[in-house]
């Protein structure tokens, strides 16, 4: 019985171990949590120091940004981080430029002559060829396989077969960046797509932009390209058109579609558009990987008629943040002066 005893025992005393050792595994496992939580949050530092931009890339809202800025700009958490102490505006877009519209008068700049790729800005170029050529803009076209996107495998709500005005499209495609409804208006020219494009590209230099260079209708390849200069003259140049100012500025906009049964509702892609709060005669966004978050406007701000460009924004609200402090720096006292002394 003795002998009995001890055999059982010690068979309960081998079945509770693996228990035993899991209590243990468990005690100490908020330990080693946090050694790897520290771990990871040091390298997270080294990283930023190396590298601010893939901090703010990684930002969900510009009141997050606002209260981080300081992985990009150590003098602080504040907005007073983007005015030096002469006032001068300082801005995280990675080029920039804000000119006074009516007296030509550069009030910023930052890498204003460095070529980049401009993602859906292209579309106000496609949008003044295409107007140029004053084909009727009630005609019905069809949204067709060729006007898929196959490079960057963009998604849209306008299916293959889908029948919209030549008005509609117009609209979608600068209000909510349809590039499906930009290649259409290209291709639908009685030229085609490809002198659609060289008509792009003969606009451009027209115009003076001399370091632009076209090669689709929708911005997606980023072989489009131009800088903040040339960006300032295409701006200018589609403010000329009624219906772009009027398609740009356009918060929402509402389409019946073959296909679905309530009209399909679509939204200006710039949120400063839809705000209200703001005085905007043209805007047009875009992004694309290589070219970052892109914003180019005319803004009544101060009582000064501004063309503001904002390109390689880093963060999905970076460059309406960008946008926010031009407001605010415009709007202050100093800055009133000083450019209302220029003027006179």
């Amino acid at each position: 019985m003795r002998r009995l005893n001890f055999i059982i025992c010690g068979l309960l005393a081998v079945s509770l171990m693996p228990g035993a050792a899991f209590a243990e595994q468990q005690k100490q496992r908020p330990v080693a949590v946090k050694k790897a939580q520290h771990k990871k949050a040091i390298h997270k530092k080294k990283v930023a120091a190396a590298n601010p931009k893939r901090i703010i890339s990684t930002l969900r809202s510009d009141k997050q940004y606002s209260a981080r800025k300081v992985a990009f700009h150590p003098n602080g958490g504040d907005d007073s981080v983007f005015v030096t102490p002469g006032g001068e505006l300082r801005l995280a877009s990675s080029k920039a430029l804000i000119v006074n519209q009516n007296t030509g008068e550069t009030l910023y700049a930052k890498s204003t002559d460095t070529p980049t790729p401009i993602a859906s800005v292209t579309k106000l170029m496609t949008a003044m060829v295409m107007l140029d050529q004053q084909l009727p803009m009630d005609e019905v076209l069809t949204i067709g396989e060729g006007d898929v996107d196959m490079l960057k495998g963009t998604s849209s709500r306008l299916r293959v077969g889908t029948q919209l005005s030549r008005r509609d499209l117009l609209q979608l495609a600068l209000m909510s960046s349809e590039n499906r409804a930009a290649f259409a208006l290209a291709r639908t020219s009685p030229i085609g797509v490809s002198n659609f494009v060289a008509a792009m590209n003969a606009k451009a230099t027209a115009l003076g932009m001399t370091h632009s260079h076209f090669v689709d209708p929708t911005g997606l390849n980023s072989e489009n390209v131009s800088t903040a200069e040339d960006l300032v003259k295409m701006v200018k140049a589609a403010y000329q058109y009624p219906e772009i100012r009027t398609v740009t500025t356009t918060p929402e906009y509402s389409v019946a579609v073959n296909g679905y049964r309530q009209p399909l509702e679509f939204r200006n892609t710039n949120i400063l558009v839809r705000n209200g709060t703001w005085d905007i005669g043209l805007s047009k966004t875009g992004y694309i990987n290589e070219a970052g978050r892109c914003l180019v406007m005319q803004a009544k701000i101060a009582d000064q008629p501004l063309i503001i460009v904002l390109l390689d924004s880093w963060g999905k609200f970076t460059r309406i943040g960008d946008a926010q402090r031009i407001r605010k720096w415009m709007e202050s006292s100093n800055t009133k002066q000083r450019v209302a002394g220029s003027v006179s």
